[in-house]
């Protein structure tokens, strides 16, 4: 597709992902979409995942899990408390879920980051943020060299949490609730192609038992590892 007059070719790939993705869940009978007034592309696809994968991924994550990180500290101890692990990409449990998210989305593998696993217990929470990345932060120029912007996110809730743990889209008055197997997927850019501010979200403190989650971040290119931590 040639670029339009004015735009870069990530925008363009930016829309276009954007447009396809959407077609796609359109007609997937297991995808709903989350009514926000067009303001946001956001789905839930339910019992995504069975129960031996989810099973397989909490163990991975209780293994591996550490405290999470931010891109860029913003002084608040507390705007993220949960612990997180990347999943090992060549594990066979990863492996076929990779599988299973490739197929759902139909983004090119090569655009996708590493699954993060995260573990969220009584009172841990992820405070309103975005997915997408901001420009003039300090870890704009090596998001730009390792894949650019984000595009779709798609995280899947691996259990029932016992109280709490909602996903909370804040600017769109969306609230959802942690169920075993059921995958949430939206696009952090609009339909021109720029960071969606409709996509702030957070994760809402749990108030009893455990939340396990995973969560696969798309790039506008090919995606190169980084050893920096991302969120």
């Amino acid at each position: 597709m040639a670029t339009q007059p004015g735009r870069s070719a990530d925008v363009d790939y930016r829309i276009t992902i954007g447009a396809y993705v959407n077609a796609r869940l359109q007609v997937n009978p297991k995808a709903f979409r989350i009514p926000c007034n067009n303001n946001l592309d956001i789905y839930i696809v339910r019992e995504f995942l069975d129960e031996r994968d989810c099973r397989e991924l909490v163990a991975l994550i209780d293994r591996d899990n550490e405290p999470s990180k931010l891109l860029s500290y913003n002084g608040d101890d507390e705007f993220r408390t949960s612990q997180s692990c990347n999943l090992d990409p060549d594990d066979p449990s990863v492996r076929r879920v990779e599988g299973k998210i490739t197929n759902l989305m139909g983004i090119e593998p090569a655009h996708g980051e590493t699954i993060q696993g995260q573990r969220y217990q009584v009172g841990q929470q992820f405070k309103p943020h975005y997915d997408f990345f901001h420009k003039g932060e300090p870890y704009w120029d090596e998001m730009m060299r390792t894949g650019g912007q984000r595009t779709w996110t798609a995280m899947v809730f691996l259990n029932d949490v016992e109280g709490g743990g909602e996903t909370n889209f804040t600017n769109i008055a969306a609230k959802v609730t942690p169920r075993r197997g059921n995958l949430l997927c939206w696009n952090n850019m609009d339909g021109i192609g720029q960071p969606n501010t409709y996509a702030m979200h957070q994760g809402m403190p749990v108030t009893a038992g455990t939340k396990y989650i995973i969560t696969k971040w798309y790039r506008e290119r090919p995606w190169a590892y980084t050893d920096t931590p991302t969120y």
